[in-house]
């Protein structure tokens, strides 16, 4: 099988699951449209194009292929769903085995985000 079609197959999985996430909450939107720009730019010119100039994706992969960065407001939203995430959880009274391991995890992630940058001067994705 030709791996323009497998690259090709996993941007299209990755963008509905990015898509998925700008609508439903606890699911992420950028790490997969940042999985499906780079499979796109391995199988479909076309499809890579309309998704870095897409209006409300696109600024948001030029800003992390550009920068490494992550705007403020990406970062603000992605600190409220994880502490959103962990304290359901919490409600919903998971043992504490998960709660510290769900934390952990968290924290992890939420290091890697702060430590970015916030990208350019300007509006941010």
């Amino acid at each position: 099988m030709d791996p323009r079609v497998l690259w090709l197959l996993l941007g299209l999985g990755a963008t509905g699951c990015g898509i998925a996430g700008a609508v439903l909450p606890l699911v992420p939107t950028t790490p997969f449209l940042l999985l499906a720009a780079y499979a796109f730019a391995r199988s479909s010119p076309r499809l890579h194009a309309w998704l870095t100039s897409h209006p409300q994706f696109g600024p948001m992969i030029g800003n992390w292929q550009q920068h490494r960065a992550i705007g403020r407001g990406a970062k603000r939203a992605a600190l409220f769903v994880m502490a959103l995430a962990l304290a359901t959880s919490w409600l919903l009274a998971v043992p504490g085995w998960v709660l510290v391991a769900q934390a952990l995890v968290l924290a992890c992630v939420a290091i890697f985000i702060l430590s970015r940058p916030d990208g350019p001067a300007g509006p941010q994705a």
